[in-house]
């Protein structure tokens, strides 16, 4: 059964849209919690538009009973930050200020240098490491020279595809890319556009280990409540 971590990035863009104090991701991080919460999620970008570095070290110190994934840019400052609040785990993605939302994997066959020396030095401070990458067969096979611990597969193209053949061809793809993470030794994940609707066939991946997903239940959190819509994705995923 695949661990749910739930990204809460999208409480803080509504708290960020009037520069106010609420709502308070930490607030929604343990109601996560309460919703059956495996794992919490947040993405501490370079240009701060969401998450701010006082929700990080705030949920460093309320985050326990479960892991708090920090996702990050291969960005010196942001990795001060992350070997100073040590969070369990550090997702490596790409980052562009122009972007929406992320929107591709990470390109470590273009950066292999930078992301091996980050990757050493989070796993030097006893932090366990993932890749946030496309289903590429060279990019998975560089994770694994890199020693990543885990390869998240970007589910974005399987997300905004039409339900039909073109879903289909996508979901094959992160089916084989699934099997060459397993091979490989690492542990597999899985994230972005992810929803109540599209994220049954990609929970039921052999050996899916974690779903990292956010802006579907902050969605639904609007209307049901954060801890129901966490209970309704985690019995979904189950």
């Amino acid at each position: 059964m695949a661990l749910l971590g739930v990204n809460i990035d999208h409480v803080a863009t509504l708290r960020q849209a009037r520069r106010t104090y609420e709502p308070d991701p930490v607030w929604a991080a343990a109601l996560a919690e309460l919703g059956g919460a495996d794992g919490i999620t947040l993405h501490l970008r370079e240009d701060r538009r969401h998450i701010q570095d006082r929700d990080l070290r705030l949920m460093r110190e309320t985050v326990t009973a479960v892991k708090l994934n920090l996702e990050m840019a291969c960005a010196a400052d942001v990795l001060r930050i992350a070997l100073e609040v040590r969070p369990d785990q550090v997702t490596l993605v790409p980052e562009n200020r122009q972007e929406v939302t992320t929107e591709g994997g990470l390109d470590v066959v273009g950066q292999k240098s930078r992301v091996g020396e980050i990757i050493k030095t989070l796993k030097d401070a006893g932090i366990e490491v993932s890749l946030f990458l496309d289903p590429d067969a060279r990019q998975i096979a560089l994770a694994k020279e890199l020693q990543a611990d885990a390869v998240e597969l970007h589910t974005g193209c399987y997300a905004l595809a039409k339900a039909g053949r073109a879903r289909e061809a996508e979901l094959q793809k992160l089916q084989t890319a699934a099997g060459e993470i397993v091979a490989a030794g690492l542990l597999l994940h899985a994230g972005h556009g992810l929803n109540y609707q599209n994220v049954g066939p990609v929970a039921t991946l052999p050996q899916m280990n974690e779903l990292n997903i956010g802006h579907s239940i902050v969605a639904r959190a609007v209307m049901v409540g954060f801890t129901q819509a966490v209970r309704e994705m985690k019995q979904l995923i189950s």
